[in-house]
């Protein structure tokens, strides 16, 4: 009997095997490429917006003829005058203006728009959604719609060109934000907290005021820093309420509008240093604000999703 012929058969080649130290590197290169996408988008997104403000400054410190011959050139003259001139201008009166409307309207929006939210997060009624998407649909609806009756509304109630008004109006405007932003903040507060106060005898007010708005001190200072911005960039509303009704009537203009007045009065004359000093003047508050509070307003972003 004859042996049988063995056939040359390639052997069949080995996949390779990955071990988690492959996966790791695979991850790890991952990273690298994605975290250095993102920071060079934000250092680009700073650049976009540090670039601008630092022009703005620095021409506020060059004169016409240097602005006119070279925009980005280097100031020649480091002279503060340039400030004192649009503080005499009418800049200190529409900052004193602003100052006096915001002094009133950003605490009256934060307290009542976080005694609604306190309600709709923490107690159940009939109609709790419903009000709930009326504040919601509120933020969507575009103010240019509400002008004319506005108007008419603040008309009718004598508040025209009066600080009164526009406070009022600021409250009203700002109402459904703080109301949406602080109720999804009070439903992330523990409910035990609530519970052992309400068994210890305390009453509603006393548990919203002592207990659960200090809790909430994080989502608080965060929605009042996004007030506080809005109402003080505000322009559309205090160009249609804020007008003189008569020749006897004082102007109370605010910053924004004060602006345009103060561009509109230069006509052929420039001055545009002043111009720019104006708005350096009312950009400083903002920032320091802002930066004085950054650590808080982002703890405050950020706790209604990590609790």
């Amino acid at each position: 009997m004859s042996a049988p012929i063995k056939e040359n058969t390639p052997a069949l080649a080995k996949e390779p095997s990955y071990g988690p130290a492959d996966r790791a590197g695979e991850r790890r290169g991952e990273g690298v490429v994605l975290n250095a996408f993102s920071h060079g988008f934000l250092a680009l997104w700073a650049l976009m917006i540090v670039l601008p403000l630092l022009w703005l400054v620095l021409s506020s410190f060059k004169t016409d003829s240097q602005i006119a011959g070279s925009a980005f050139g280097w100031p020649q003259n480091w002279s503060f005058d340039v400030f004192t001139r649009a503080w005499e201008k009418g800049i200190g009166d529409y900052f004193f203006n602003t100052v006096v409307v915001l002094v009133f309207s950003v605490p009256l929006t934060m307290l009542f728009g976080s005694m609604a939210a306190y309600v709709l997060a923490r107690y159940q009624f009939w109609g709790n959604r419903l009000l709930y998407y009326f504040f919601v649909a509120g933020a969507m609806f575009p103010v240019f719609l509400a002008l004319v009756p506005l108007f008419f509304m603040v008309k009718r109630l004598d508040m025209l060109n009066t600080y009164q008004g526009l406070i009022l109006v600021y409250v009203a405007y700002s109402m459904p934000f703080t109301v949406f932003f602080m109720h999804a903040f009070f439903r992330t507060l523990p409910t035990a907290v609530f519970e052992a106060a309400i068994l210890d005898g305390a009453s509603h007010s006393r548990t919203f005021f002592q207990v659960m708005l200090p809790m909430a001190k994080p989502g608080l200072i965060s929605v009042g820093i996004f007030n506080m911005l809005g109402q003080w960039n505000q322009f559309i509303l205090p160009t249609v309420l804020m007008q003189p009704q008569s020749g006897d009537d004082p102007e109370r203009y605010v910053l924004t509008q004060g602006l345009v007045q103060l561009e509109q009065q230069q006509g052929y004359a420039s001055d545009l240093p002043v111009l720019f000093a104006g708005v350096t003047i009312a950009m400083i508050p903002m920032l320091v604000v802002y930066l004085s509070f950054q650590r808080q307003v982002q703890a405050g972003l950020t706790s209604a999703t990590l609790k």
